[in-house]
């Protein structure tokens, strides 16, 4: 058991990274109590209301990017903007708009698959002594992997015209898409597991290898950094090549080779930059100007309280559906098909 003098050395030496896992846990703590929240809603309708009911968390709905993808498809064609699925719009156009200042701030502070994905890889720290390098030649490999799913779900989308993109938010397969992701992991089968089985092993082996590789979510949101407004430079005269940022790179980057870290797979956790023992070598840059080092986290944080708070304000977080509609949807989800 370590001490309390042990761990406020930690926060002293860390306080960007020990803030950062926090923020993770609160998170995915808040998404577990959804989860929780969102099955006692759907078993009041699946027992025909002998369980008590409670209000349907709205925050599931950022669990179903391809509806919103759909959504924001008809938001941008059209104009109307979804009363289904609201909130899932709402988290998916900031986390995807977001990417483009805030690079994929998401990924790291947020994302509750990043989140245990890196907790996955500090115990397989733990157990074999080490995180396992991937061969730069597999990693050039697998890479393209997560942009040919995003090309694929894109692809999709696409090619729907607005008005099957609307027919298909009204649809009742969309509208408790929500219902069959939950059934889905209530009655998990043999493929699903060894899926995620073989993906927590690979994890506990290589440093976020769902995140790096596999993520079509993550890839979309990383596309914001090709306008590279926000970056880390690396003063290569003051730099002593001690490879600390590299080290604790997330994302297995080669911060220590590069003038600038540009690459779409950044998730601006900052560890980096931290983490360097010479003052002003590594920095974060908004506009090629130096920002302190809090001020994408703490600016991504405010923005997104902000934006959440302005969908509710404005009635675009909860969706249209009537208990009485779930009434009838809930207890047919099972023969609700695509």
């Amino acid at each position: 058991m370590k001490s309390k003098a042990w761990y406020k050395k930690q926060l002293k030496r860390k306080p960007i990274t020990i803030t950062r896992y926090v923020v993770q846990s609160v998170f995915l703590l808040f998404l577990l109590y959804v989860g929780v929240q969102f099955y006692r809603f759907y078993m009041h309708f699946e027992t025909l209301g002998e369980t008590t009911f409670v209000e349907r968390p709205a925050a599931v709905e950022g669990f179903l990017p391809i509806s919103a993808l759909v959504a924001l498809k008809v938001w941008i064609n059209s104009g109307e903007f979804d009363q289904i699925h609201p909130a899932g719009l709402v988290l998916f156009s900031f986390f995807v708009g977001a990417g483009i200042i805030f690079r994929k701030s998401f990924c790291s502070w947020f994302c509750p698959v990043g989140t245990v994905s890196e907790w996955t890889a500090r115990l397989g720290k733990k157990i074999f002594k080490r995180n396992f390098e991937i061969p730069t030649w597999l990693a050039w490999l697998l890479s393209p992997i997560k942009y040919l799913l995003l090309l694929f779900f894109l692809s999709m989308v696409i090619q729907m015209s607005t008005y099957s993109a609307k027919a298909f938010l009204e649809l009742d397969y969309n509208k408790v898409s929500d219902v069959k992701m939950l059934q889905f992991f209530l009655t998990i089968g043999g493929t699903g597991l060894t899926v995620i089985a073989v993906i927590f092993i690979l994890s506990l082996f290589f440093k976020n290898f769902w995140c790096r590789f596999l993520c079509p979510y993550g890839a979309l949101i990383g596309l914001g950094s090709i306008f590279r407004i926000t970056k880390i430079r690396r003063n290569e005269e003051t730099c002593t090549n001690c490879e600390m940022c590299t080290k604790v790179c997330p994302q297995r980057l080669k911060v220590h080779k590069v003038e600038a870290v540009n690459s779409l797979n950044c998730t601006a956790c900052m560890s980096c930059v931290e983490a360097c023992p010479v003052k002003d070598t590594l920095n974060m840059t908004v506009v090629n100007k130096k920002v302190n080092k809090w001020f994408i986290p703490v600016a991504f944080l405010v923005m997104f309280i902000l934006f959440v708070g302005l969908a509710k304000i404005t009635g675009h977080w909860d969706t249209i559906i009537s208990y009485e509609e779930w009434k009838q949807l809930i207890p047919d989800a099972n023969y609700v098909g695509h």
